[in-house]
């Protein structure tokens, strides 16, 4: 007999049902859709943000102990102190492996220009597009042309078998009055070498007064073979919470618990950590202006997620609160005759709560298959990709629904506690 009552009353009121299983699948789109977007975003911001440069780096212990101190620069002749280029894919076998997303080596040198009064000038080697056998069996392809990708280049990228070949910078190719396919000579410690100037690029900052060599071919002009001053790192990154900034002071201060939390979570300073622990005699130091803006972008990206899905339900309450309550007033008469036949506050009230609940339900699953086409949405017209929908977002959806549609009853449960037989049966 209750079923009987509850199908019939949600056929007898197709209009309104309807109304109301649209209401709850607005609110359940919108809320699948940002949470959705709040839970895939942060991969995304990241691997956005990761096109604009590394956020770590790597120096050599010694460097950055008399840097840090006394401000000495690496090339003064005391704090020339070096990484070994063997050891750089020990970086990929780290516990967040899969967050370092690319690396570099750089390997800095002083030399001159016969003839020119333009003083010493920068030679930094590097890798440009190199592939690399990791010691896990894997193949990486890593190197300047990928971490660099937002440079202006006029001509083209230097080859990493290109030994005598440079890229210079714009500020410094205007200076010595060079341009891609001129010839360039240059001398380190008595030793000469004339160099190809495959391209110009154009970065934006001071390295625009340098010029970029092949790894291979700064190790050769400075007779340091298998050694780099220095690695830049991108890395997929958590952003930085008060443990992480205690365990960037001080690892050593953290409770076992407070250790392994940090450890086994993606911060910066845990994966810098990491890092020093696979390089020999190694610092890694977060570039904190990135590192820093990379929070800040995904803490405020999800907290406007997190604000329009709170706006979203409240919304759909209201709404439900409204039709519902205009539909038990309407059925007034109908739930005072079942009052005096018997039935009490109870029943009544289970009868409408279940009506409610079928139709919530079937609002939310078509709320929540529409929000996942509008995450889908988002993903590609802002980040170019798809937004992998999270298995926590059912049960999260679930939750709100029913809450919401519980929460948006609760005036028309109020008006059938109060309502008396005997006034409505009698008007």
């Amino acid at each position: 007999m209750f079923w009987r009552m509850v199908k019939g009353a949600i056929f007898r009121r197709k209009g309104k049902m309807l109304m109301i299983a649209f209401t709850i699948a607005l609110g359940a789109s919108l809320s699948t859709a940002m949470l959705g977007v709040m839970l895939g975003v942060g991969d995304k911001v990241n691997q956005e943000l990761k096109t604009y440069g590394a956020n770590i780096n790597v120096v050599p212990k010694g460097a950055s102990l008399l840097s840090d101190l006394y401000g000495v620069d690496s090339g003064s002749g005391v704090s020339d102190k070096f990484l070994l280029e063997s050891e750089l894919g020990n970086i990929k076998t780290i516990f967040w492996a899969f967050n370092i997303v690319d690396f570099t080596p750089y390997l800095d040198v002083k030399v001159s220009v016969p003839g020119g009064d333009s003083g010493e000038i920068a030679l930094t080697g590097a890798w440009f597009s190199r592939r690399l056998d990791l010691p896990t069996g894997e193949t990486l392809d890593t190197g300047m042309k990928n971490m660099k990708n937002w440079w202006e280049v006029s001509g083209e990228w230097v080859a990493d078998s290109d030994t005598g070949a440079v890229m210079a910078g714009s500020l410094l190719a205007r200076r010595l009055g060079i341009a891609p396919g001129d010839k360039l000579a240059v001398v380190y410690g008595g030793k000469a070498a004339e160099l190809t100037v495959k391209g110009v690029f154009n970065s934006g900052s001071d390295e625009d007064e340098r010029l970029f060599a092949p790894l291979a071919l700064a190790q050769e002009l400075s007779g340091r073979a298998g050694l780099v001053s220095r690695a830049e790192v991108v890395a997929l990154t958590t952003p930085d919470n008060e443990l992480s900034r205690r365990a960037a002071q001080n690892p050593n201060s953290l409770s076992i618990k407070d250790w392994e939390t940090w450890y086994c979570t993606a911060y910066v300073s845990a994966i810098c950590y990491q890092i020093d622990e696979v390089l020999t005699d190694s610092v890694s130091k977060p570039i904190r202006q990135v590192a820093e803006s990379e929070g800040a972008i995904l803490e405020k990206t999800r907290l406007l997620m997190l604000l329009i899905t709170v706006l979203s339900l409240v919304g759909a309450a209201l709404g439900i609160s409204n039709l519902v309550t205009a539909g038990v007033m309407e059925r007034s008469r109908e739930l005072g005759l079942l009052k005096a036949v018997g039935a009490n506050s109870g029943p009544v009230s289970r009868l409408i709560l279940t009506e409610i609940m079928i139709i919530g339900a079937v609002g939310g699953v078509a709320g929540y298959f529409a929000g996942i086409g509008f995450t889908q949405m988002i993903g590609q017209s802002v980040f170019g990709s798809a937004i992998e929908i999270r298995p926590m977002v059912v049960p999260i959806i679930a939750v709100l629904v029913f809450a919401v549609t519980l929460a948006g009853s609760a005036p028309a449960i109020r008006y059938i506690l109060s309502l008396r037989p005997a006034e409505v049966l009698h008007q």
